[in-house]
């Protein structure tokens, strides 16, 4: 016998809104510099700049791991000494 269980809400209560996989680096770029303008301004209330720092913490995480995904894929071209290329290697970012 299965007992069915309640779903889980999509966020408790107060929980920042979570970034979506598929959102674009540039639009969460864009939202993270805002949430830093409102915070520079000082003028949120306490609650809601906690929120909006929170939000800021998951866009930045989510910036992050596309800026890491972006670093994998790009590739380093050896060229021969004929200027051809010969091979490549993932690009030391370091």
């Amino acid at each position: 016998m299965t007992v069915a269980r309640p779903a889980a809400p999509a966020s408790a209560p107060g929980a920042p809104e979570a970034v979506a996989d598929d959102l674009p680096f540039e639009a969460a770029l864009a939202q993270l510099e805002d949430i830093v303008r409102q915070l520079e301004k000082g003028d949120v209330p306490l609650d809601r700049s906690v929120e909006i720092y929170e939000r800021g913490e998951a866009l930045k995480r989510h910036c992050e791991s596309l800026l890491k995904s972006a670093e994998a894929r790009i590739q380093r071209i050896t060229l021969g000494a004929d200027g051809q290329a010969v091979a490549v290697a993932p690009l030391d970012v370091e």
